[in-house]
């Protein structure tokens, strides 16, 4: 299983330039929404929204304003999701990786939003399932396990965010961190392995023989 943003794409600085954009008619308050962005990659925009409302301005998030929050956002990441780049040794090591074994991806970004980004940057036939919100990082896991009929400690998910790390945690499913070159290590010890990208993670991870009914 992968997370999607920061682990498939490099895709983090798109999400952050939204929020600033965003959120630009308060500026005292924009550094520290990005930073919230960057602490928290595996939660959903929606939450981040309701965090913002509630910690920095301090008022109520309605449903109206949520819905024009997320269109907002979906419009300013749009392009960007389309061109930014993937991260090094994705695209290499999720064709190889589907080849072999069912793909999944579960991501904090809104499902239906997530295929169609999926879709376009020609992945959709690598994965068995591609999952998001607004279901959180656990109950994702949890459907994948099930749906793919696998014990959870016979899975793997690899992550860029601590609530990746605590998913896996919570059902007792191996995790591989990706930490980006210059990036903070938010994971501390018990993570499977910490990689700077899927190219490394391919090199120290290599691949069983192909099965032939696949």
């Amino acid at each position: 299983m992968l997370d999607f943003d920061g682990v498939v794409l490099e895709s983090a600085a798109v999400k952050g330039a939204a929020f600033r954009a965003l959120f630009a008619e308060h500026p005292q308050h924009v550094d520290r929404i990005a930073q919230y962005h960057v602490d928290n990659g595996g939660l959903s925009r929606y939450e981040k929204f309701h965090w913002i409302y509630r910690e920095l301005l301090r008022r109520p998030l309605t449903e109206d304003e949520m819905g024009v929050l997320d269109r907002r956002f979906e419009a300013l990441i749009a392009d960007a999701m389309r061109a930014c780049p993937f991260v090094p040794g994705a695209r290499a090591f999720i064709a190889a990786r589907a080849a072999s074994a069912p793909l999944f991806v579960a991501s904090g970004a809104p499902e239906r939003e997530l295929r169609a980004i999926v879709r376009a940057r020609g992945l959709h036939a690598f994965f068995s399932g591609v999952y998001g919100s607004p279901r959180n990082k656990t109950e994702l896991l949890r459907a994948i396990a099930a749906e793919a009929d696998v014990a959870p400690a016979d899975m793997l998910f690899v992550g860029d965010g601590r609530q990746d790390w605590e998913a896996a945690q919570a059902l007792g499913v191996p995790f591989v961190a990706r930490v980006a070159p210059g990036d903070a290590d938010r994971f501390g010890p018990g993570p499977l392995a910490v990689v700077q990208d899927l190219a490394e993670l391919a090199a120290r991870w290599p691949l069983p023989a192909p099965d032939p009914h696949r």
